[in-house]
């Protein structure tokens, strides 16, 4: 699973999700990229059965790019505990993802192989998202 290996701080402020993604928003490194249409938090456990779903649709052949990484901590308090006595324990670590952030990206396949892996890894996310192809200088 994903995770820093060291942070300075060890809990954080929930923050907010306002606005679209500046860097990050283009196909870069694959063909077809699978590009966030909605702002959430993607949890570590949803990128790595992303990562799983799209491998086995691939059957081992190409290259993947997972473009975002979960460094932001997510602190739950446990059940039925009164108020107070602080902020809870660390559970898992998210990422932020913002409508337009490529979340993927495939390269090395048929365009029909690269799409169906990047749609079986769709099904995983928790936010709406779209398959995108790579903007080449002649388009």
């Amino acid at each position: 699973m994903l995770m820093p290996k060291r942070v300075k701080w060890r809990k954080q402020m929930r923050g907010r999700m306002r606005g679209k993604a500046l860097r990050g928003a283009e196909v870069s490194f694959g063909d077809f990229g699978l590009q966030a249409l909605e702002p959430g938090w993607i949890t570590a456990r949803q990128i790595e059965a992303a990562r799983r779903a799209i491998v086995r649709e691939m059957k081992r052949r190409g290259k993947v790019w997972i473009r975002i990484f979960p460094a932001k901590p997510f602190t739950h308090k446990p059940p039925e505990t009164r108020m107070g006595s602080g902020k809870g324990n660390v559970e898992y670590y998210v990422a932020v993802v913002k409508p337009g952030r490529i979340m993927f990206e495939v390269a090395g396949l048929a365009s029909d192989v690269a799409i169906a892996a990047l749609k079986s890894a769709q099904y995983k996310f928790s936010i709406k998202t779209k398959v995108v192809a790579r903007h080449t200088e002649g388009e």
